[in-house]
């Protein structure tokens, strides 16, 4: 197996924290967002092809009755600016507040190399 270059999102909320990982895509619709407790949705988007839409997006949506909506997006450029990322990778640690129910979700991004079909283990 190949090692492959993946997007690990570290994600805590209400103090349960997780990993969302994704691989690179061709298109910036193929990948459905992770739920997040009962209040978010979050979507990493991982395009490294073709170069002038080479970029990380990361999208989280509060999950309401009536549909996601859209409360933050971020985007970084790839190859990213911090290869290494720091303490809190290339995103530094961002918060999210739902807009009515008050759910907050704290995450940071890094790149890794990562075995296809295996987590790193992070």
């Amino acid at each position: 197996m190949a090692d492959q270059e993946r997007v690990a999102c570290h994600i805590d909320y209400q103090g349960a924290p997780f990993v969302a990982r994704a691989a690179a895509v061709a298109s910036a619709y193929e990948d459905a967002p992770t739920p997040v407790g009962s209040d978010f949705l979050f979507r990493i988007v991982f395009q490294q092809q073709p170069s002038e839409h080479a970029a990380i997006r990361l999208y989280t949506y509060a999950n309401k009755e009536e549909g996601p909506t859209l409360v933050h997006l971020a985007r970084f450029p790839y190859p990213t600016t911090l290869p290494g990322g720091g303490r809190f990778g290339f995103t530094g640690l961002q918060s999210v507040f739902e807009p009515v129910g008050g759910g907050k979700l704290d995450y940071w991004c890094e790149l890794k190399y990562e075995v296809e079909g295996r987590g790193s283990g992070s």
